[in-house]
């Protein structure tokens, strides 16, 4: 399906992790299994499906064209590529995209992202530069999206988590 299906196929795998590490942050987090927000899985469902999973398609193939090399150079370009542009525009878009679906205004959504933004880019680069390596390096473009989807549950159970807190407060000091 990768192959015959690329888009889709990484589309309902980003959708299953989302749901799975949604999942996983609620229980950490102590909801009981009948207050689940399932509504709140569907949003991060949602967000895999639609957004992340051809994102990430397009992504990889990008950048197996502007760097087809998978010596240690060009894994670390493209490592770095990923902590300036693809990883910041992905945050950027999951928390206003998720505080949106929540119904939070402009503003809210503005304090959220001035709040959470800087530690979320903080343990980012803890996390994910390691993950890059592995998966550019030793996969194939095809299956890359695949194995970054795989990485991402652990990131997900925290982006999850984060999008879950309470409202920033908006009012002037």
């Amino acid at each position: 399906m990768v192959k015959s299906r690329p888009i889709l196929t990484k589309s309902i795998t980003s959708s299953l992790i989302y749901t799975a590490a949604d999942f996983s942050s609620q229980t950490i987090a102590g909801t009981s299994s009948e207050h689940y927000d399932l509504i709140r899985t569907g949003r991060m469902a949602g967000y895999g499906m639609i957004i992340l999973g051809p994102s990430l398609h397009f992504w990889f193939n990008f950048m197996s064209k502007v760097f087809p090399k998978r010596d240690l150079l060009t894994t670390l370009k493209k490592i770095m590529m990923g902590q300036t542009i693809y990883g910041p525009i992905m945050t950027v878009v999951f928390f206003s995209v998720n505080a949106c679906l929540q119904g939070e205004t402009g503003a809210e959504i503005t304090a959220r992202l001035k709040r959470d933004l800087i530690p979320t880019f903080i343990n980012g680069v803890m996390y994910w530069p390691i993950c890059d390596f592995v998966t550019f390096k030793f996969i194939p473009v095809h299956l890359q999206p695949l194995v970054s989807n795989s990485f991402s549950y652990l990131w997900t159970v925290y982006m999850t988590y984060m999008a879950s807190l309470e409202k920033p407060d908006t009012t002037p000091n």
